[in-house]
């Protein structure tokens, strides 16, 4: 394992899951923005970097976790607000109107925890399900590179996903396996750790199911290598985290 002294930013994601009866479950997938300098024009989930306001709400809270998983848990939750107009993970008098005077307060640069104390709104950071952590190496001139916690988070009942118009320019709802699909066909594209994830979320059809999943294999910092297989060179990742697919040709990396 190496740590990339200088370039590391601690973030968070958050796979959003909306059970379907009899088929699989969608996911919120949003597409970034073409002049977002990270994943530009990528397929992603909410998420984004953790900020010390993040640190600073995480310690206000005794959450009887590590102050850097509850920052995390936080920026995911603060995230998804500002970049879909969903309210996850938090508690009180909810509707649309309350969300977007959330989404509106952080866009003008209020902190989260004074929006929550303002609307007597609480956070129940124990709703997100801790899935994976990604820790990708830096790629040829990257000035930076994230460590990311995923998580998981049941969608919220009687809210309505909306894009922001500056980081991302389009929000929808698929299966793992449609939106693997669409990035084969040519109408999407994925980076390496989103692809892997969405590979391992296919397959399982149901929230309950993922979290299982989750409870399943250990949380460890993921740092793909190169490695060369038959002359060919590949990207690979452990075999023990429960991903389906843990190595792809070289050639044939999305990178961000």
């Amino acid at each position: 394992m190496r740590d990339y002294d200088g370039l590391t930013r601690p973030a968070a994601t958050v796979v959003i899951v909306r059970d379907r009866p009899g088929a699989a479950a969608e996911l919120l997938m949003m597409e970034r923005a073409s002049t977002m300098s990270f994943a530009a024009g990528a397929l992603v989930f909410p998420g984004g970097a953790v900020d010390e306001a993040d640190k600073m709400l995480a310690a206000r809270y005794d959450t009887g976790l590590p102050l850097d998983e509850a920052a995390a848990r936080i920026a995911a939750i603060r995230e998804t607000i500002e970049e879909a107009g969903l309210a996850i993970a938090i508690t009180g008098e909810m509707n649309q109107a309350m969300i977007l005077r959330l989404r509106d307060g952080l866009h003008d640069g209020a902190m989260l925890g004074d929006l929550l104390e303002r609307h007597n709104l609480t956070l129940d950071i124990q709703a997100l399900t801790p899935f994976a952590r990604w820790h990708p190496a830096p790629f040829d001139h990257a000035t930076r590179v994230f460590d990311t916690r995923f998580y998981l988070a049941r969608a919220p009942e009687g809210q309505v996903a909306t894009v922001d118009s500056s980081e991302n320019v389009r929000l929808f709802w698929s299966s793992a396996t449609d939106t693997l699909a669409q990035c084969d066909g040519g109408n999407g594209r994925v980076i390496y750790p989103t692809r892997r994830n969405l590979e391992r979320l296919a397959r399982h059809h149901r929230h309950a199911d993922l979290v299982a999943d989750a409870a399943s294999f250990p949380i460890e910092k993921i740092q793909p290598w190169r490695e060369d297989r038959d002359g060919v060179p590949h990207l690979c990742i452990p075999d023990h985290l429960g991903y389906p697919v843990t190595a792809e040709p070289m050639a044939a990396v999305q990178r961000a």
